[in-house]
């Protein structure tokens, strides 16, 4: 085994040691690595409180010798490097010799170690880095670290952490990044007593990465590869349907190292884009080898940044090689698959036909055509009592919702169906000659909805008064509809001036504002999932979600928890209407962790309530002259209809004057 080795102060000026510990995740970090570089199979890490009241790392690695026990706890002592040459081929994780004196300082930590060659093991208890006690014990042999009352002689430093949660959460995210380049080793995190994270060391990535990140993960994942002389690059790219709307699932690992660099994320990133529409980032485990003397780790004191001999090269062999495994698996995709044609014996059926019965039959169409209604003229017929209905469908369940009758909710929707149903019979909107309109009038709710504007309160004025008592509060006149200009501007006129409209930001911008009122109010309705979706969370989607349980539910989601990282969502608001729930809530889940912590739950909410936007009606969404009129009225009475959420502009006009001047009627 190594010995531990006093670095002198030529070598310690050169890998400029003087390491500070931030948080409980850098404690975590340091230690881990610590047993990877001792080459141990199976390490043990459990926190209570974030890391902030106890952190132990237990591991069955080769140890410290007996008498370099109390060495190893003096500044620049470490068994990974004996002089300023060996800075230049390093090979381990670790090589300051910093990171146990800089943890020593701020904690009361107790060390027992144990290698194989020595027959008994010492236990060495300091407090503030002083020695307390050192005595020989029995144990097996590994390593034990037990770090307590982190910052405890530091308050100053202590008042800056986060929440437990949040502290927890940063920890779980270093030990998911190490477990999954060391898929050799197994790895258990408990925290507070609860077992967040088990790996099973058998040397297959892809089980780690179904391990740490659920099974819909690991069952879209490509592998990529790429070797020379030099350079090995290796991983797994996700397809476009696990795409995610934050870069949290991104890991580059060098020499085994995890680090953070843009060359390499940008890489993946722009090869990716190559086949994807969506403006999401990639899940990506990547793994890049070469030789240590390409590479500067010795940057940064957290070793997280690196610099490359020639960054050019690294570029465009990662380019290439993520470009090729998607490309491959898109060709593969569209490859012509030949099925075998099973052998059929035919057999030769005399038919008996009456001449007679030809004769009589020859004047009837072999196909008789039956005319479906189009979509136009279903929305043409529908009236005015019809939205009344739908008005009325909204409100009582927003007033049952009140006293989460749920029961009631199902019942009254039910009875309510068969109602509206009838009134659409009453009001003859298919023809009745027409064999298949039973179903189209079944499905009348659905399509008049399908474009997302619903019918609440703020009825137009045809079919409420609520509009004319507040006209005064009116941001913009009463304009007359026009059309629909490429499915995607409204055109409107009042007086000599045109309007046009941007239907997806009007809409938007009206969602918004009511979702936010409803957040404001606790008055958001809810609407049952027919079955409760199972979502599988990854261990850092899981802890986000645990830190902001309040949030989801003054957002509107019901969910329960169903066992380890999986949740079950019940109940969703009921503006959503057929948005992808799921997505939504992982949606939701990546935007709270690019805010962080130090946002307070206004701005969390906020947030959720600009993300409702993509319930809003799109661009090439065919309007009725009926749902143009109710978004037109309702954008009138909101607290600011000219721009978006995202501040683009709704309304835009045109006078006689601007018109006749581009059409050079005047001068």
């Amino acid at each position: 085994m190594k010995r531990i080795n006093i670095l002198d102060e030529h070598t310690s000026n050169k890998i400029a040691a003087g390491e500070v510990v931030e948080r409980p995740s850098s404690v975590v970090k340091e230690l881990v690595e610590n047993s990877i570089d001792a080459n141990s199979k199976n390490i043990t890490i459990e926190i209570e409180e974030g890391g902030v009241a106890a952190i132990r790392v237990i591991d069955d690695g080769s140890g410290v010798h007996n008498l370099d026990i109390e060495k190893a706890f003096m500044p620049h002592a470490t068994s990974k490097i004996k002089n300023v040459d060996d800075i230049y081929s390093i090979n381990t994780l670790g090589f300051r010799g910093e990171a146990l004196p800089s943890i020593a300082s701020v904690s009361k930590l107790t060390f027992r170690s144990k290698p194989a060659e020595c027959n008994f093991g010492k236990e060495l208890v300091l407090e503030a880095g002083e020695k307390v006690s050192l005595n020989d014990i029995g144990m097996n042999n590994g390593s034990f670290i037990e770090v307590k009352d982190l910052f405890f002689n530091v308050p100053a430093r202590r008042k800056f952490l986060k929440s437990t949660s949040r502290e927890g959460s940063l920890i779980n995210d270093i030990i998911l990044r190490i477990a999954l380049c060391n898929p050799n080793i197994s790895f258990k995190l408990f925290n507070n007593g609860k077992k967040v994270l088990h790996t099973y060391g058998d040397r297959n990535l892809i089980n780690s990465i179904r391990t740490i990140y659920g099974k819909n993960i690991s069952e879209h994942v490509l592998p990529f590869k790429y070797e020379d002389d030099d350079l090995k690059i290796h991983g797994f790219i996700g397809k476009e349907i696990i795409a995610r709307g934050s870069r949290n699932n991104e890991s580059i690992f060098v020499n085994n190292r995890y680090i953070k660099n843009k060359t390499i994320v940008a890489a993946v990133e722009n090869a990716f884009k190559s086949f994807s529409t969506i403006s999401k980032f990639p899940f990506f485990v990547l793994f890049i080898d070469l030789p240590p003397e390409d590479i500067d780790v010795n940057i940064h004191p957290t070793k997280a940044e690196i610099k490359f001999k020639d960054e050019r090269i690294v570029y465009k062999r990662v380019f290439d090689t993520v470009h090729h495994a998607l490309k491959e698996d898109i060709f593969n995709s569209f490859a012509e698959t030949k099925k075998s044609e099973p052998t059929e014996t035919i057999e030769e059926i005399k038919l008996d036909l009456d001449n007679n019965y030809i004769n009589d039959k020859i004047d009837e169409p072999l196909i008789q055509n039956k005319v479906e209604p189009s979509i136009n003229d279903i929305y043409n017929n529908i009236t005015v009592h019809d939205v009344a209905k739908e008005e009325e469908l909204y409100n009582r369940l927003k007033e049952i919702n009140k006293n989460k009758s749920i029961s009631s909710i199902n019942n009254f929707i039910n009875d309510d169906n068969e109602k509206y149903n009838s009134s659409f019979n009453e009001n003859n909107i298919v023809n009745p000659d027409n064999n298949n309109g039973n179903s189209h009038i079944s499905n009348i709710n659905s399509q008049f909805s399908s474009s997302g504007i619903t019918y609440d309160n703020t009825q137009n004025q045809a079919i409420s008064t609520e509009s004319i008592k507040n006209e005064s509060k009116a941001k913009f006149p009463d304009l007359r509809i026009i059309g629909q200009f490429n499915k995607t501007y409204i055109l409107a006129e009042y007086a000599d001036i045109l309007y046009i409209i941007d239907q997806h930001a009007a809409h938007e911008k009206i969602l918004y504002e009511k979702y936010s009122r409803d957040i404001e109010n606790g008055e958001i309705v809810v609407q049952q999932l027919l079955l409760p979706c199972l979502i599988d969370l990854s261990l850092d989607d899981y802890e986000c979600y645990n830190e902001n349980k309040d949030i989801f539910i003054n957002s509107g989601f019901v969910i329960e928890e169903f066992g380890g990282n999986t949740i079950s969502l019940k109940e969703v608001p009921y503006f959503l209407g057929k948005l992808d729930a799921k997505n939504f809530l992982l949606s939701i889940i990546d935007n709270l962790k690019n805010l962080g912590s130090g946002k307070t739950v206004e701005v969390k909410l906020n947030k959720i309530a600009t993300m409702a936007c993509k319930a809003a009606v799109k661009a090439n969404d065919y309007l009725t002259q009926l749902e143009m009129e109710k978004l037109i009225s309702d954008l009138r009475y909101i607290d600011n209809p000219f721009n978006c959420p995202h501040g683009r502009p709704i309304i835009i006009k045109f006078t006689e004057y601007e018109l006749d001047k581009k059409f050079r009627r005047i001068v």
